[in-house]
């Protein structure tokens, strides 16, 4: 069993709705159970056409799959949830990123590990510092808490929900 945390985000529709049955479609998965789901934060768009408030939170999954099937099943989910990719980075129902497997570091056409703009992104670092604070992110050498508290001031991040599963 490896653990894996995903970046769950939505600003289309019902956005609750959507994150909500992305987790309960990951934990149909046989080998994935959820272990942690974080807060979920209301965040501005970064970068992208205009487009309207997400939800971001992270949840850990240990899982048995390994990181290229853990992220065609999360693609598959996306899309089964009405997922357009029209614009990169453009507005959508639901947008689920591989954000780190175990201490696996990889780079392949498909799937970067851990996630290449983890350590950039405050919408990410928030909500999996209330899940994983002391987690160690490969190649590195900091924490999550250290990347977050390094990290310059970006846009609005505000707690929105802390129970929300």
């Amino acid at each position: 069993m490896a653990a894996a945390y995903v970046g769950l985000g939505s600003n289309r529709g019902d956005r609750i709705f959507y994150l909500k049955k992305s987790l309960e479609l990951l934990e149909q998965e046989p080998a994935v159970k959820i272990t942690a789901v974080s807060p979920l934060y209301e965040t501005e768009p970064v970068g992208g056409p205009p487009q309207g408030l997400f939800f971001n939170a992270c949840a850990c999954a240990e899982t048995m799959l390994r990181p290229t099937a853990l992220l065609a099943r999360l693609l598959e989910i996306e899309d089964g949830l009405g997922r357009e990719r029209r614009a990169r980075w453009g507005p959508r129902t639901v947008d689920l990123d591989l954000l780190l497997y175990g201490a696996v570091i990889m780079r392949t056409p498909l799937l970067h590990l851990p996630h290449p703009r983890l350590a950039e992104r405050d919408f990410v670092l928030i909500p999996l510092s209330r899940i994983a604070p002391d987690l160690l992110v490969p190649g590195t050498g900091k924490t999550v808490r250290q990347l977050l508290r390094d990290l310059p001031p970006g846009p609005a991040v505000t707690l929105f929900q802390e129970y929300w599963r």
